[in-house]
């Protein structure tokens, strides 16, 4: 059983951001030598998110917008009490996802067609990392 860690850093110029990271994980499988196996990848932050969908600008804008009516960003939240002015980005993680684990096939991810990784952070302008872990033959 081979395992591979690797970790990539992420410091978005502004608040909300959706960077597909395929090419990164891809890259990391290659490097990994795992043939059949498992991909992890998660954010190591409460205020942004890793998920799979398409690569499409449109629907990028679509969520930012499902994303505020659903937690506006400036409402009085309790956490902002603390504070934080992020309260908003705390509830915006947790509709999008912490994870995602993709099967690795012949030395490849196993995504269906248009399927692709997404960082998205819904706090940005400080650094944050995601994990990435693999494991397999």
């Amino acid at each position: 059983m081979k395992t591979y860690t690797e970790y990539l850093w992420f410091n978005t110029p502004t608040r909300i951001e959706f960077i597909n990271i395929t090419p990164q994980v891809e890259e990391a499988v290659r490097k990994s030598g795992v043939k059949e196996g498992i991909c992890l990848v998660n954010t190591m932050h409460i205020t942004s998110s890793v998920f799979i969908n398409d690569d499409e600008p449109g629907l990028h804008e679509d969520f930012k917008e499902w994303l505020e009516k659903l937690a506006p960003y400036g409402r009085s939240y309790r956490h902002n009490l603390s504070g934080e002015d992020n309260g908003d980005s705390h509830l915006k993680r947790t509709i999008m996802g912490r994870e995602v684990v993709v099967a690795i096939t012949n030395g490849r991810l196993d995504l269906g067609p248009w399927e692709q990784i997404f960082y998205g952070e819904f706090d940005g302008k400080r650094r944050k990392r995601v994990l990435i872990k693999i494991i397999g033959e």
